[in-house]
């Protein structure tokens, strides 16, 4: 009841808000409505009705991001959609829910023992065969929206198949089915679907301190092991969780139930990338909307008000480029230098990807290196001296990036020490490990910028 209660409290708060925004609109010349409220995309799933294709949404979302103050825009499961994306431009967040298994070959390339034999394969399909058949074009139109939402900072909320498309797009990987890959290795048994039980069926997951899930959850959460018990719809989860994440929460038998990314979260300032790998809209009691614990919603009101926030951001750089006097030849001009720095960095990123064995950068490849280093190392008009300082950093690292790679090469025995020592840890231990190393680095990040602030003379 009590969850209810703030849910609307919050929706008549929003409403409020978005009455004085339509007053204001109708109030000026032109009125455009369609901009008063930012716009969130969610692609539909496709499913077969009366001999028809259907494409749907699951209401829960739906609500939940009308009510607290943002416009779905449903992206259409259609052939080709993928290529029309620009169509759906202003994009202001992003929102993946449910659907089919995400293409093994997505994901597969890399992990010992992944993958299922076909026996294996035969039994998934038949025990989940609305989940098992692949969807490509909905695969190619997802992760293409996922990674426009990580190349620009673009709100992203991934909720189930959607938490696992967002790892897919930064390079993790995928257990194709938990019962036949995780089960036998697992320290303790999880059931993670329940086709008799589907909306009742639950299960604990321990949530990690520090993280934004532990917040909305705080006064939920049992026992020293910060334990929640969630719903769980899903026969495939995250193997490899990609290393821009940080977990949130671990099934008993150490599958990642909720990961994100701390250098991309902040929604008051339009910053939020995150998954889930269970549904909170639907963690409701039997016969009642009534959520089960306070925190449920909160994952969707934090999303939109990233989402509110990035549209405001959007919109005030619109406002500045406005107000810029036009300067074709100066855009000319910076587009010539911005091709100079993308072939630039390219060359670089390929030396360093190639490894020390591919030799030195031939000739004309290094007058391409030396002329993006020239550019970093000479560009520093109005620039404050550590912004100076780390822009000369980056040119000598352009240059130099052969020389480079050649001394990161004396570090690869202590790297693959490490590597067979963390092979043995278990993924608690891992994720105790990450958590010290992020804080410790923004630990170490705010000495040095004091440092450096109280090393900089004064103006």
């Amino acid at each position: 009841m009590r969850a209810n209660q703030e849910h609307e409290r919050s929706i008549k708060q929003i409403k409020n808000t978005n009455n004085r925004a339509s007053e204001r609109a109708k109030m000026s010349p032109s009125p455009d409505l369609a901009r008063i409220l930012p716009r969130v995309l969610i692609v539909s799933r496709r499913t077969v009705r009366k001999n028809k294709f259907v494409d749907f949404v699951g209401e829960y979302h739906l609500d939940l991001i009308v009510g607290y103050g943002a416009v779905p825009v449903i992206v259409p499961r259609v052939a080709g959609v993928h290529t029309l994306l620009d169509s759906f431009e202003p994009i202001h967040g992003v929102l993946l829910c449910e659907g089919e298994d995400v293409d093994p070959s997505l994901y597969d390339g890399g992990d010992a023992g992944a993958g299922l034999s076909a026996e294996q394969l035969d039994a998934v399909r038949s025990l989940h065969p609305s989940d098992a058949a692949i969807d490509h074009e909905k695969d190619s139109i997802e992760l293409r929206l996922a990674r426009r939402c990580l190349e620009r900072n673009i709100p992203y909320l991934g909720i189930c198949r959607g938490s696992q498309v967002l790892n897919v797009a930064c390079g993790g990987s995928l257990y194709q089915d938990v019962d036949h890959e995780l089960a036998a290795a697992a320290p303790a048994a999880v059931r993670h679907i329940d086709y008799d039980d589907y909306d009742g069926h639950r299960h604990p997951v321990r949530v990690l301190p520090g993280t934004p899930l532990h917040e909305w959850f705080a006064e939920s959460l049992d026992g020293e092991d910060n334990q929640l018990t969630v719903n769980s719809y899903h026969h495939q989860g995250v193997r490899r969780l990609a290393e821009r994440f940080v977990p949130m929460a671990f099934a008993p038998d150490g599958l990642v139930e909720g990961f994100y990314d701390p250098d991309a979260y902040n929604p008051g300032e339009g910053k939020f990338i995150m998954g889930l790998q269970f549904h909170p809209e639907r963690m409701r009691k039997p016969g009642s909307d009534e959520f089960d614990y306070p925190g449920c919603p909160k994952a969707y009101q934090e999303f939109v008000r990233a989402v509110v926030a990035y549209q405001e951001r959007l919109a005030a750089a619109a406002l500045l480029d406005r107000r810029a006097p036009a300067s074709p030849k100066l855009n000319q001009e910076m587009e010539k230098q911005r091709k100079v720095l993308v072939r630039s960095f390219s060359l670089a990123k390929n030396l360093y990807v190639s490894g020390a064995e591919a030799g030195s950068p031939r000739p004309a490849e290094q007058r391409e290196l030396d002329a993006g280093a020239e550019f970093l190392e000479s560009n520093t008009a109005a620039l404050s001296v550590q912004q100076e300082k780390r822009l000369k950093q980056m040119g000598a690292t352009v240059r130099n990036a052969s020389g480079y790679l050649n001394r990161l090469k004396l570090n690869e025995g202590r790297e693959a020490a490490a590597r067979a020592l963390m092979a043995k840890m278990s993924v608690e231990q891992l994720s105790d490990l990450a958590s010290f190393y992020h804080i410790m680095g923004n630990i170490c990040s705010e000495v040095l910028d004091r440092k450096l602030h109280s090393a900089a003379p004064a103006p």
